[in-house]
């Protein structure tokens, strides 16, 4: 029998490096540990593709927007490509604004910057964003149209418009599962 040795490493330094740079935070209003949705996110980017630097880039996709690490900093610990992929999946905070005035201009920013992002950064950003989308519909499927009381921005209208382009924008992956799951769950929770 032969001995077909995966070697983790890669994966195995960012998930540490994450579970560090997350640790004692916890996912907005669901009291368990943060690194929990990273986790998931690459596990859905593993149904995608092997390759480790994504799958490291998917564990980290939120060290750089939310917590004190920066794009630099994953360059020096982990190279270019998955410090390129992570500042791809990480919005612009327009700290001049509020995160409620600057919902709408972020999440266009993000459609947009995915529209034109190269093919690996979709793969991590459908990780991300099934991850979410499987959270809302889940909460959804518990409380209705009081989850949209959760956000900064309560109005679904606003949420709709943000991940049906999300989805426009991540079209190229529409031969994956992780993509007609996400797109089911925006129909199921969008539905009029």
């Amino acid at each position: 029998m032969a001995n077909n040795h995966l070697d983790t490493s890669l994966f195995d330094r960012a998930a540490r490096y994450a579970l560090e740079a997350h640790a004692g935070t916890e996912r907005r209003g669901k009291a368990f540990p943060y690194i929990l949705h990273p986790m998931e996110a690459a596990a859905i980017v593993a149904t995608i593709t092997p390759d480790p630097e994504i799958l490291a880039a998917a564990i980290l996709h939120d060290v750089v927007e939310d917590t004190d690490r920066t794009v630099d900093d994953l360059r020096r610990e982990f190279g270019d490509r998955i410090a390129d992929l992570v500042a791809a999946e990480s919005d612009d905070p327009m700290a001049q604004l509020s995160e409620e005035a600057s919902w709408h201009a972020r999440k266009q920013a993000a459609i947009d910057r995915l529209a034109q992002a190269p093919h690996d950064a979709k793969i991590v950003a459908m990780g991300d964003k099934l991850s979410n989308m499987r959270a809302i519909a889940r909460d959804y499927e518990q409380i209705g149209d009081a989850i949209w009381d959760l956000f900064h921005t309560k109005d679904k209208r606003e949420h709709e418009w943000h991940y049906r382009g999300l989805a426009a924008s991540l079209s190229e992956l529409s031969g994956t599962f992780a993509f007609r799951e996400f797109s089911e769950l925006i129909d199921k929770v969008f539905k009029h």
